[in-house]
């Protein structure tokens, strides 16, 4: 799977509220309720990820869990990332 250009990258970002561009990946952080509510939230995401075959980095402080994307294999940012992305508001 190719990377995408910065271009590409730039425009699908335009469609996803709150992602941001880190280097080569993409983040957005999500706050819940509670931390219950946060862990609730990444054990809805975690089947998800493993049907796509493509999982986020996952860091959790207490009600808010910051999801990253990149496509390590790939060395950068693939439509993966952004259909994980995605998945992720969905969830949400």
């Amino acid at each position: 799977m190719a990377t995408l250009s910065r271009q590409e990258v730039e425009q699908r970002l335009k469609g996803l509220a709150g992602w941001t561009l880190d280097g080569d990946a993409i983040r957005k952080q999500f706050t819940f309720a509670d931390f219950a509510a946060a862990i609730a939230f990444v054990n809805r995401l975690a089947p998800e990820a493993d049907a796509a075959d493509h999982h986020p980095d996952i860091l959790i402080n207490y009600k808010r869990v910051t999801l990253t994307y990149s496509t390590h294999s790939e060395g950068g940012l693939t439509t993966k990332d952004f259909d994980g992305a995605a998945t992720a508001d969905r969830v949400a």
